[in-house]
Order: structure tokens, then sequence, then C-alpha cells
């Protein structure tokens, strides 16, 4: 059994068992969580669709701020 698991792993480049959808999920509740932070603090439509646009990319403010530090 362990052995096909090993074929599984070099086919397919990960050992999760998740088809490499694990990144994306958290990216999606990332992202939800950034549209309601951007969007409740807009102070008007264009900041709304800014702050859209910023959610987006949330992960590359992240990791500036954390390389900021």
């Amino acid at each position: 059994m362990a052995k096909n698991k090993n074929i599984n792993v070099k086919m397919h480049g990960h050992c999760c068992g998740c088809g490499g959808g694990c990144a994306g999920g958290i990216y999606g509740l990332g992202f939800l969580g950034a549209v309601i932070y951007y969007i409740s603090n807009a102070t008007s439509f264009w900041n709304g669709v800014l702050g859209i646009l910023k959610a987006i990319v949330w992960p590359a403010f992240l990791v500036f701020k954390l390389l900021g530090l």
C-alpha cells in the first residue's frame, strides 16, 4: 500500500491527497475576508472598487508587511 502512495506522490507532486486545491481554499477565505474588510472601511464607491482590487492581491500586501518588520 505504501508503494502505491509513493507512486502517487511522484506522479502528482504532492502528498496531502487534496488534489492541489488546499491553497485555493485558503486563498478564497482570505479573499472573502479582505473584501469584507476593505468594503466595510470604504468611504466612497470608488474606494470600494479599489478595495475589491486590493482583495485580489492581498497575499502580496501580507508578505510586504511581514518582510518589512
